[in-house]
C-alpha cells in the first residue's frame, strides 16, 4: 500500500539513522548498567558481557518486548496540536529523536549514567513546547512531575532492598564463623531465590500475559514457589559437585560446562569432556589499585587466586577427594581452613591502541597488516579495554575501607551475580526498546496512514534491528559506564554485585506494580550506595563520584529538551519557498 504522506520520505530516513544512534547510545548507556556490577567485581570480562549483552537484549526486545508502542511516551504530551496536520508530527518525532541520540551518545562519551526513559521524555517535552503543544506537569503517572522525583524515589527504595539483601549475606555467611562452609550450604538458597524473582518477571514481563490480579495469588505463588523449590533441588543435585570439585578441591580442569555431570562430578576420576588448564578462582579483589610513581605507599595487592587448602599440588593438578582423606583432612575440615592469600604485584592490561595498533604503527598506512590491525582494533576496542584497574589514590582509599572477604566465596556468588545481570538486561530490552523505537513507529505510521494515533503496532522487525544496535551499543560503547558505574562508586566484588542487581530487579518489579516512577539507571546507582553503606563507613563510598553521576541525571531533562524543542520549533517554523 503506497504511503499517505511521500513528500516527507526525507523526514522518515533522517528520523530512521537517529533512531539507529539512539538505540546504539542506549546500548552503550542503560545496558552497560546492568553489567557494570558484573565486570567490576571480576565475575564477567567486557568480551563475555558483551556477547551476553547482545543474546539477552535482543532476547527481550524481541520476545518480551511491546508489540503497542505509545505514539507519546506516557503521554506526556497532548496529539490535539498535530491532528490537523499531521506531517507536523513527522516533524516533532523526528527532531525528538535525534535530540534523544545526541544526547545519549554525548553522556556515554562523557561517563555520565542517564535515564534513556528521562531522555526520550525530555525530548518529548521539548518538541511539544516547540510545537505549542500542551504538558502534563501536574502530579500524574508518568508526568514531569513525577520524573524528577523519581531522582530520589528510585534510589532510595534500591538502596534499602539492595541494604536488605546484602545484610543476610554480610551476618548470615560472611562474617560468621566458617564462613565458607556456611556459603556452601547457604548457595542453592540464593539460587533458587534469585531463579524465583527470575519467573515473577517473566510472569508479569511477557507481552499478552494476564495480569497478576488475573491469575490470583495462589497462583501467582505456586509459579514462584514451585521454582524456588525446582532450582533448589537443581541447585543441590548439579551446583552443589560442580562448587565443591571448583572451590574446595580447586580443580583446574572444571569448567561451567561440566554442569551437567551433576553427581558424577564427586566421584575421583569424573569423566570430563574439553577440560581446563587453570583454575577458574580469580581474586575479585585485585580492582584494583595499579601501582604507579605517584602511589608508592599503597601496598601490594591480595592475590587470593592462589588458595592453600591443604598439600602442595603442582601446577595443573587437582586434589582427588581420596587424597584429601589420605592427608588427614575430612571435606567438612577443608571446608573451614580459610584462605592463604599470597602478596602479589598487579600487571596493567594493554589497552586496544597499545595490543592492537601499536605493533604495526611503523608499517605504511596502505600495508594490509596495518589496514587488519585498524579492523581488529575497530571490533573489538571497546570489549578488550581494562575497566577495573585503577591508579586514583583517592579511589584507593576508598576502596580500602570495605571489608574483604573469602575470594572463595566470592566465586560462589558470580553464578548468581552474572544470572541477575542477565535478568536486568532482559528487563532492559523488553521495557526500554520503547524508548528507541517509539518516536520512529511514530513516524512510521503517520507516515503511511497520514493519521495521528494514539497507539500503533510495531512491527516486529524493528524490535530485533533494536535489539541488536542495543547489544552493540555496549560492545562498542559501553566501556564508559562501565567504569563509572563499576568501582568508581565503591569497592565491588560478586556478593555485593549480586545484592546491587538482584535488589535493582526486585525494584522495577516492585514499582512497575506499585505505579511508582522508575528508572533503570538510577535504581542501579541506588543499589550500588545501598550495598557501599552497608560497609558502615561513609569512606567507603566514593561521594565524587556519586555528584558526578547525579550532574548528569540533572542535565538531561533540559539539556534534551532544548535540542528537541529547538529543532521542532525551527522545523515547523522555517521559511519555505512554496
Amino acid at each position: 500500500m503506497a504511503p499517505a504522506l511521500p513528500q516527507y520520505w526525507w523526514i522518515l530516513a533522517i528520523t530512521t539513522v537517529a533512531f539507529c544512534l539512539s538505540a546504539f547510545g542506549n546500548g552503550a548507556n542503560d545496558v552497560a548498567n546492568a553489567f557494570a556490577t558484573s565486570v567490576a567485581a571480576r565475575s564477567l570480562t567486557m568480551a563475555q558481557a558483551g556477547v551476553i549483552s547482545v543474546i539477552a537484549e535482543f532476547f527481550g526486545a524481541v520476545v518480551l518486548g511491546s508489540r503497542v508502542t505509545d505514539t507519546i511516551k506516557n503521554g506526556i504530551i497532548g496529539l490535539g496540536r498535530f491532528r490537523s496536520n499531521p506531517a507536523t508530527l513527522l516533524v516533532a518525532m523526528g527532531s525528538a529523536e535525534i535530540a534523544s541520540a545526541t544526547w545519549l551518545l554525548t553522556a556515554t562519551k562523557l561517563g555520565f549514567p542517564v535515564s534513556t526513559t528521562h531522555t526520550i521524555v525530555g525530548a518529548l517535552i521539548g518538541a511539544g513546547i516547540g510545537a505549542q503543544s500542551s504538558i502534563t506537569w501536574e502530579w500524574k503517572k508518568g508526568s514531569v512531575s513525577q520524573i524528577a522525583a523519581s531522582w530520589v524515589i528510585s534510589p532510595l527504595i534500591s538502596a534499602a532492598v539492595s541494604a536488605i539483601l546484602f545484610a543476610t549475606l554480610k551476618y548470615a555467611v560472611l562474617e560468621r564463623k566458617d564462613a565458607f562452609k556456611k556459603a556452601l550450604r547457604a548457595i542453592p538458597f540464593y539460587l533458587a531465590f534469585t531463579g524465583a524473582i527470575l519467573a515473577l518477571f517473566i510472569l508479569v514481563e511477557t507481552p499478552g500475559a494476564p495480569a497478576l490480579e488475573d491469575l490470583g495469588v495462589g497462583v501467582a505463588c505456586g509459579i514462584m514457589f514451585g521454582t524456588f523449590f525446582g532450582v533448589l533441588a537443581l541447585s543441590y543435585v548439579f551446583f552443589r559437585p560442580y562448587f565443591h570439585r571448583v572451590v574446595v578441591l580447586a580443580d583446574p580442569r572444571i569448567r561451567p560446562w561440566h554442569l551437567p555431570l551433576g553427581p558424577l562430578l564427586w566421584r575421583e576420576n569424573p569423566p570430563l569432556y574439553l577440560p581446563g588448564k587453570a583454575t577458574m578462582l580469580v581474586d575479585h579483589y585485585q580492582s584494583a589499585h595499579e601501582k604507579s610513581s605517584t602511589d608508592e605507599h599503597q601496598s601490594p595487592v591480595l592475590d587470593q587466586s592462589v588458595l592453600n587448602t591443604g598439600a602442595e599440588t603442582g601446577p595443573g593438578e587437582a586434589r582427588t577427594p581420596k587424597q584429601v582423606t589420605e592427608e588427614g583432612h575430612a571435606t567438612g575440615d577443608l571446608e573451614r581452613q580459610p584462605a592463604e592469600p599470597v602478596l602479589r604485584p598487579i600487571v596493567r592490561k594493554p589497552e586496544p591502541e597499545e595490543r592492537f595498533l601499536a605493533p604495526t604503527a611503523h608499517l605504511p598506512l596502505y600495508h594490509p597488516r596495518r589496514l587488519a590491525s585498524y579492523v581488529v582494533y575497530f571490533l573489538l576496542q571497546g570489549v578488550t579495554r581494562d575497566c577495573v584497574t585503577h591508579s586514583s589514590a583517592h579511589l584507593g582509599a576508598v576502596h580500602g575501607k570495605a571489608p574483604q572477604y573469602d575470594n572463595r566465596i566470592e566465586h560462589l556468588w558470580t553464578y548468581a551475580q552474572v544470572t541477575s545481570a542477565i535478568m536486568m538486561s532482559i528487563a532492559h530490552g523488553s521495557n526500554d526498546v520503547a524508548n528507541a523505537v517509539g518516536p520512529w513507529v511514530a513516524v512510521y505510521e503517520t507516515y503511511n496512514s497520514g493519521e495521528v494515533g494514539e497507539d500503533n503496532s510495531t512491527p516486529v522487525w524493528i524490535l530485533a534491528i533494536a535489539g541488536l544496535l542495543l547489544g552493540a551499543g555496549f560492545w562498542f560503547m559501553g566501556h564508559h559506564i562501565v567504569r563509572a558505574l563499576g568501582n568508581k562508586i565503591t569497592q565491588l566484588s560478586p556478593t555485593r554485585g549480586y545484592a546491587m542487581e538482584l535488589g535493582a530487579a526486585i525494584t522495577i518489579l516492585l514499582a512497575s506494580r506499585l505505579g511508582l516512577p522508575v528508572s533503570t539507571t538510577q535504581t542501579l546507582t541506588g543499589a550500588v550506595v545501598g550495598v557501599s553503606l552497608m560497609n558502615l563507613d561513609l569512606g567507603a563510598t566514593n561521594w565524587r563520584q556519586l555528584a558526578f553521576i547525579f550532574l548528569g541525571w540533572v542535565l538531561t531533562l533540559p539539556c534534551v529538551a532544548t535540542v528537541s524543542g529547538l529543532l521542532t520549533a525551527m522545523g515547523l517554523n522555517a521559511p519555505s519557498f512554496n
